[in-house]
């Protein structure tokens, strides 16, 4: 039971919720039975003005959400004081907000994303015409309910229409959801809320928002950047809503939409908008995209009893190669074992049309006469038309020069072609073709040998070392990749903040068009150790060799509850040991291979094994050493990393097969820089693993 134990005439059954500023309970109104949730905040003692502030805002929550009923809005029922709290009694909704759900890097399909849309702007629209304007949307203020049904919550930073309480210079509202007007101190009207739901809808599509780092930073790029289009970050964001969101969040408030009404009439216009019009670039250099079915499994693994985490839906792409190819190539090379994306550049530059070669007109008739003064002029015959002739058929071998064919045409009987010495017939690019076969047949010359053309510099070999030398250097990240025609590709796990950072170190050198492809799954910072640990050791950027790779059969993007981890491993080219680990957000590390025997747990040990270079190895396998790891809560993004050396990294097993983080990583820092001076050839991957409760 909570210390409060009831407000008013309601009982407090339970918390739901607490922060910096009060509280959240589940409270039960007995006389009407009704479930409610109630929101605490402490009265202030004289002189606290920072609490006072905030209770002037919590009534402005009740007086503006008061004014609103609607199914989209969460329901204010009721206001009231102690002697040391203020709460207000609202609705109580069953489900999670949308800001917890999108922290598990849940991503949702197409329609899910426009009906959150339309249950938001539907609810803004009856609001805006009630005069409140919102202020502060974001995933944490849109709640869900169980049946899906999206609701706005916290009116607590609302602008009345006819409060005088929040006025120009007063920066209010969360900063990666805030509109250039709300950090210039402006004063603001709906389409501060459109701004702020352009922000939410980017974050749908793509998994990520807009803008990101501290919030200076984030004033800068929200006052002077055009944020990348959703289609450029996602491939499963639809081209047709790149200019939806793109108007939605203009920096000037006049070019957005006016109204959250014409907001949602884009929105539908968008889906209704046929695939191929939608997804086709406008500009006639159109990129294909074709995702070929995977026939392999990527790897991945993770701990019995820990939940694994997988990587995102719309990011993880660890298992798909870009292959660029022009409209010149006529087929696909399929590499064994993974699906592709197969990108189609600019559109090459077309052959040039070969026209058939016509022999020369030579005009037949004798230069005309002047007849003698007084007579009549006779016209002269008509010229006959040369006949027209077929395009010319090439033959099988080579054909001798232009001049070792003179042109040969058709006269009329008695009749002498006459040619004006000064005039040089054109020599034509092919021979020209007799409408006679010449009797003697011409051995065939060989054509001349060209000189050699020297191959030019490929524009990826001077990019491919930069982008190498500053992964290298990029803090709490594993990536790898390679560049390819001036298209960037990445895989591997990283902190958001590192995200942020390649981004704009690919723009500063220019690598914007085609967008980068960044298959990176976005991890907590609890596992930046590991990610620093084994950065060095991990396959680099531009390295095409061999490398350790990690899967799960069947490539899943997550695992639910109660399924079996089951890793694929490779070995490195090189003979030697194995180790795989899976490390949680709560500071634990299991230790899937090799595992000490466990008695009690019916666990055999794992005996000490080289593998050779490319060799597999299966784990997660239920059997009769109860080597099965199942699912379980709770339930998130965890990462599982494994590392190859040609002699064994610790001298003795692990003191059990579960430690804190902290301890191995302590020891397998120091173990990995011994055998680096001992020049022990090392290989390391790491992948992110998310699960599911259903």
């Amino acid at each position: 039971m909570s210390a409060v134990e009831s407000l008013g005439k309601y009982e407090i059954r339970r918390q739901l919720g607490r922060g910096a500023m009060g509280t959240v309970y589940e409270g039960f109104d007995p006389i009407i039975e009704r479930t409610v949730a109630i929101k605490t905040v402490r009265l202030p003692e004289a002189g606290d003005d920072e609490i006072a502030e905030e209770i002037a805002r919590f009534r402005r929550e009740a007086q503006a959400a008061g004014r609103l009923t609607h199914p989209n809005i969460v329901g204010v029922f009721d206001y009231g004081e102690t002697a040391d709290l203020a709460y207000i009694v609202m609705e109580y909704v069953d489900g999670p907000p949308l800001k917890s759900l999108l922290d598990k890097n849940e991503r949702f399909p197409l329609p899910r994303i426009v009906g959150i849309m339309e249950d938001l702007l539907t609810g803004l629209r009856y609001s805006h015409e009630r005069g409140v304007v919102h202020r502060d949307i974001k995933p944490a203020n849109l709640m869900l309910t169980k049946s899906g049904q999206a609701k706005i919550a916290d009116f607590g930073i609302a602008r009345i229409e006819s409060s005088s309480m929040t006025q120009a210079g007063t920066v209010l509202g969360t900063p990666a959801y805030m509109s250039p007007e709300q950090f210039m101190g402006q004063v603001v009207d709906a389409r501060t809320d459109i701004y702020s739901s352009g922000v939410l809808l980017y974050q749908l599509l793509t998994g990520e928002r807009p803008f990101e780092g501290s919030m200076s930073a984030i004033m800068h790029k929200a006052l002077h950047t055009e944020a990348p289009l959703p289609s450029q970050i996602s491939v499963t964001a639809p081209r047709s809503f790149d200019a939806v969101v793109k108007r939605a969040m203009a920096k000037r408030p006049a070019d957005r939409y006016s109204s959250a009404e014409e907001f949602l009439a884009a929105i539908r216009t968008a889906v209704a908008a046929p695939p191929s019009s939608a997804d086709a670039p406008d500009d006639g250099q159109a990129t294909m995209i074709l995702s070929l079915p995977p026939d392999g499994s990527a790897p991945q693994s993770a701990s019995r009893g820990t939940p694994p985490a997988g990587i995102d839906a719309g990011r993880r792409r660890s298992s798909k190669l870009p292959v660029i190819m022009t409209a010149g190539v006529a087929g696909l090379a399929i590499l064994g074992g993974a699906g592709f994306f197969v990108f189609l550049g600019d559109t090459p530059t077309p052959a040039p049309t070969v026209e058939p070669v016509k022999p020369p007109v030579v005009s037949t008739l004798p230069e005309p006469v002047s007849p003698p003064p007084g007579q009549p002029l006779t016209p002269p015959p008509e010229a006959v038309p040369p006949p027209t002739l077929p395009p010319p058929t090439l033959p099988p071998h080579t054909l001798p020069p232009a001049t070792t064919l003179p042109p040969v045409a058709t006269q009329p009987p008695n009749v002498t072609p006459a040619l004006p010495p000064s005039v040089v017939p054109p020599t034509p690019s092919l021979p020209p073709v007799a409408l006679v076969p010449p009797p003697t047949v011409i051995p065939a010359t060989p054509p001349a040998t060209l000189p050699p053309v020297t191959p030019q510099a490929n524009p990826s070999d001077a990019i491919r070392p930069e982008v190498a030398a500053f992964i290298s250097r990029l803090p709490c990240s594993m990536l790898d990749g390679d560049v390819r025609d001036g298209t960037v590709e990445f895989t591997g796990i990283a902190r958001r903040t590192a995200v942020d950072d390649l981004r704009q170190k690919l723009t500063a050198i220019g690598l914007t068009s085609p967008a980068p492809l960044l298959h990176v799954a976005e991890v907590d910072q609890v596992f930046c150790p590991i990610q620093d640990l084994l950065r060095p050791i991990a396959k680099t950027f531009g390295d095409g060799g061999d490398r350790m790779t990690m899967r799960l059969p069947g490539d899943p993007v997550w695992l639910r509850k109660d399924d079996y981890i089951r890793p694929r491993l490779t070995m490195a080219d090189f003979r030697g040991e194995m180790r795989v680990d899976y490390l949680d957000r709560d500071g634990n590390v299991r230790h899937l291979y090799p595992q000490r025997a466990e008695p009690g747990e019916h666990l055999a040990g794992d005996p000490p094994h080289k593998f050779n270079a490319g060799e597999a190895l299966d784990l997660g396998d239920p059997g009769p050493n109860n080597r099965g790891w199942q699912v379980s809560e709770p339930f998130g993004t965890d990462v599982i990393v494994a590392i190859a050396s040609e002699d064994a990294l610790f001298d003795r097993p692990r003191p059990s097969n579960v430690e804190k983080a902290s301890d191995y990583l302590r020891d397998l820092q120091r173990a990995v820089e011994a055998a680096r001076s001992r020049g022990v050839r090392l290989a390391a991957t790491a992948m992110a693993v998310e699960t599911r409760l259903k």
